[in-house]
């Protein structure tokens, strides 16, 4: 049985595409129907995972689902958070673009050519030895893919520096309705022609079109970094430190917050030396050899007036030990409680310091653990709400709670998300965040680029067709 996707359709992509370019073995269809979203999702079995290899190939198959009504669901990874990959109709196929993994740098220009199936960290690593540097560093960089974080535009801790995704995208090659090819953006730093396609793609999470390929700005490799950790007694004080930071005319390349059941959560799981405290600061700096020195110094002379006790690292060793303890955050969680559920909220700066305790009294009116860390110093913060799997009353109590914590980031002037996208999971708050207008707008935009909606359904906004 081939779910309920007709014989002939089928045949049509293996005519097209080749037979080892269209799995339908059950296991295959199984293990790439979910992603790494860890909250249960209804879900449906595809009726077939698509490999392709080139663009090429991905033209003839937008065509062949066009014409059958064949929904698209792209994958990277699998290594959303929101069910950003996850076939929502059996008559579906879901599009795996691990076999386009190529690029090409040119170095002259700082600029590379793409695949979407690249490896995030391959590619850094082999700029990184031509001494050039592409910043994007989401948790899942190591096995995460260039095509997965354009489609969600992807953060990570040096986006307070470097900025998300989006500002290193040129331009784009992608499949839209009917198997048509477009081409946006051009490898130049200015190019203000028209509307910014580019920038519109970045982030669409695969609703509008397949990204084929990339170009990609690189910039220099910062020649030194240096890390320091700063220790608080008092969560109130976090705030004022990273304000005390950023007016001393320091830009750190990343700044990561930590609350004391984050620090206990990390140390039990994977135990680096983290200190028992109310909470912490990561902080990292780049530039050259001299200035990382003189920043880290002028931190401790911040700080350390204020109480706050500043830990320098003395090694790289001692750095990757610190930086590892940060991203092994995720799964340490999963020591507290069975169930997780992890919203990625933005809240200006300034209101971090009224914002969370607002955070914490909505966990204890729900009675629930709520652990919180993330990128403070761009205002993105991971509040973790955990509950028992086995206890759907706990778990009914954790989903009212996230509608209260997204209220509160909106009531701040912030975001619903920062760098996890929307996909399946916060569809809902979409609206909130934008108005009926601004919803309106997403929808038109939507079915401008695939009036069937094919690519990616459910995702996003809802569009009924």
């Amino acid at each position: 049985m081939l779910g309920m996707l007709r014989k002939k359709p089928l045949d049509k992509l293996v005519e097209v595409l080749g037979k080892q370019k269209v799995n339908t073995s059950l296991p295959e269809r199984k293990l790439y129907s979910y992603d790494a979203t860890p909250i249960p999702l209804e879900r449906a079995l595809p009726s077939a995972v698509v490999f392709p290899e080139s663009h090429e190939d991905v033209v003839k198959l937008v065509k062949v689902c066009y014409e059958e009504d064949i929904p698209i669901f792209p994958r990277g990874a699998g290594s959303g958070l929101t069910g950003g990959a996850v076939p929502t109709s059996e008559r579906g196929v879901v599009v795996s673009f691990e076999r386009m993994n190529r690029f090409e740098v040119n170095v002259d220009n700082a600029t590379a050519e793409v695949q979407p199936g690249v490896i995030t960290a391959h590619f850094q690593e082999y700029v990184e030895r031509l001494g050039l540097f592409y910043p994007p560093d989401p948790s899942s960089f190591k096995y995460s893919t260039i095509g997965g974080n354009i489609a969600e535009n992807a953060g990570g801790p040096r986006c307070l520096k470097y900025g998300v995704t989006r500002e290193y995208v040129l331009g784009l090659t992608a499949v839209i309705k009917e198997g048509q090819t477009i081409k946006t953006g051009n490898p130049v730093i200015k190019d203000v022609a028209g509307y910014d396609i580019t920038k519109l793609l970045v982030g669409s999470e695969g609703t509008l079109g397949l990204i084929t390929s990339a170009t990609l700005k690189l910039i220099p490799k910062p020649k030194a970094r240096a890390t320091a950790l700063a220790l608080f007694n008092r969560l109130e004080d976090v705030g004022k430190a990273v304000t005390k930071i950023f007016t001393s005319g320091i830009f750190p390349s990343a700044l990561e917050f930590m609350d004391e059941d984050a620090i206990r959560a990390v140390e039990d799981y994977k135990p680096v030396g983290l200190p028992r405290v109310s909470a912490l600061l990561l902080i990292e700096v780049d530039g050259s050899p001299q200035s990382v020195q003189e920043d880290i110094r002028d931190i401790k002379n911040l700080l350390e007036p204020m109480g706050i006790e500043v830990k320098t690292a003395q090694s790289k060793e001692e750095e990757e030990k610190l930086w590892s303890a940060r991203k092994s955050l995720g799964p340490a969680l999963g020591n507290l409680k069975t169930g997780k559920i992890n919203e990625d909220i933005v809240i200006p700066r300034i209101y971090l310091s009224e914002a969370i305790p607002e955070f914490r009294k909505v966990a204890r009116k729900y009675d629930l653990m709520m652990v919180i860390f993330g990128h403070i110093g761009d205002g993105n913060l991971h509040v973790n709400l955990l509950y028992d799997k086995a206890n759907r009353e706990e778990e009914e109590r954790a989903e009212r709670a996230v509608d209260e914590v997204f209220e509160i980031a909106l009531k701040y002037n912030g975001s619903i998300t920062g760098e996890h996208g929307v996909g399946l999971t916060k569809k809902k708050f979409l609206q909130w965040q934008f108005g009926p207008a601004g919803y309106e707008l997403l929808r038109g935009i939507k079915l401008l680029f695939d009036p069937k909606n094919l690519f990616n359904p459910g995702k996003v906004v809802e569009v009924l067709i």
